[in-house]
């Protein structure tokens, strides 16, 4: 069968209408790169790689989803593809590298070719994330914008001593409110837009469905070396919600005692 192109081939909604506060995203969940793309001409190696998607990022978005009673939108493409953390007019939305990986199939590509992946992919994927925000004002849920990604520990080979990045814009709310938690975890070594900031350019999700609905936000960056098996993944996930439930009640999103307003 030909392969498909429809909004729900490219992203995922799990559990839709769910009560908490956090609406949980996750941009780059998988390394799926559909038929249409050949493959990018990417090695196995590098197709499978933390370049074309944040390795164990979804597995710790639903643990937190279902920790936190939230819903999770996940993006179901590989950000070699297209970014949905960057905007079309990026080079970095479509990359003809990504650290030390080539990737031919992005190499020239027409405005043609770049719009046809931004209308099938990027496009669908926000407007999937616009729309659950809306239906959420409807019904008067608080919400506040919760992005999880992952990061390689070692990168253009200089080591990362961070563990789990909180990343903010101008927005600091959300940020602030976690990192003041952080000393519940006191052997942890978490960071303030680390290991990347807004002038990195990876707070585009945050912009336009945070900032521009008035949401607090954050984004989440977990080094990858910790997510490597369930059971790690499980452990982060608890951490976090350590740092995120009394956040939420600190900004008056959920009352005392439950995962949910």
């Amino acid at each position: 069968m030909p392969e498909k192109s429809q909004d729900e081939d490219v992203v995922e909604v799990i559990g839709k209408g769910a009560p908490g506060a956090a609406l949980i995203v996750c941009e780059h969940a998988s390394h799926r790169i559909p038929a249409r793309y050949d493959g990018l001409g990417l090695t196995p190696e590098a197709a499978v790689s933390h370049a074309a998607w944040d390795p164990g990022a979804r597995d710790l978005a639903l643990h937190l989803a279902q920790s936190l009673e939230a819903t999770l939108i996940a993006s179901t493409v590989s950000r070699l593809v297209y970014d949905c953390n960057r905007p079309p007019e990026a080079a970095s939305a479509m990359p003809e590298k990504s650290e030390l990986v080539d990737v031919p199939g992005n190499a020239g590509l027409s405005a043609a070719q770049r719009d046809e992946r931004a209308s099938t992919i990027y496009r669908p994927f926000c407007n999937t994330v616009t729309a659950q925000i809306a239906a959420r004002k409807d019904c008067g849920q608080p919400t506040a914008l919760v992005t999880i990604h992952s990061f390689t520990p070692v990168y253009y080979g200089d080591p990362r001593e961070t563990e789990i990045g909180i990343l903010h814009d101008t927005d600091t709310a959300l940020a602030d409110a976690m990192l003041k938690a952080a000393d519940k975890l006191p052997r942890r070594a978490v960071h303030r837009n680390r290991p990347y900031g807004p002038e990195d350019g990876v707070t585009h999700s945050l912009q336009i469905h945070g900032l521009a609905n008035g949401l607090p936000n954050v984004m989440i960056e977990v080094r990858n070396d910790l997510l490597q098996t369930p059971e790690q993944i499980a452990a982060i996930g608890d951490e976090l919600a350590q740092m995120i439930i009394p956040a939420l009640i600190h900004l008056g999103l959920q009352t005392q005692g439950s995962a949910h307003a």
